[in-house]
């Protein structure tokens, strides 16, 4: 899970931020909540590749902080307005984590 607050007060912060939204979302994330993207990666080694894309991705500005979970942890998540959205449906018998 990647978790961020960007500034978007000049013209040059919002093109950042907006950069940075669209390379999560080309790089198979999908957006939680306005700040929050998550994807599935297979084991400890697909966590540390994004990982390093994400730090060769950065915005000059703000804040960006990254959060590994297991499936399990993610499945227990309460949601509590709204509906699930279908990239969060439980998929049985594979073992992924969600970053």
């Amino acid at each position: 899970m990647v978790f961020f607050d960007l500034p978007v007060k000049t013209k040059s912060e919002r093109k950042a931020a907006t950069a940075f939204r669209k390379f999560l979302l080309n790089d198979g994330y999908y957006m939680v909540q306005y700040s929050l993207y998550s994807r599935i990666c297979n084991g400890p080694d697909s966590v540390e590749t994004h990982r390093n894309r994400i730090n060769m991705h950065l915005p000059p500005n703000g804040s960006v902080r990254l959060m590994v979970v297991t499936e399990k942890q993610y499945e227990s998540m309460y949601v509590l307005v709204g509906p699930r959205r279908k990239e969060e449906e439980y998929k049985p018998g594979e073992q992924l984590s969600i970053f």
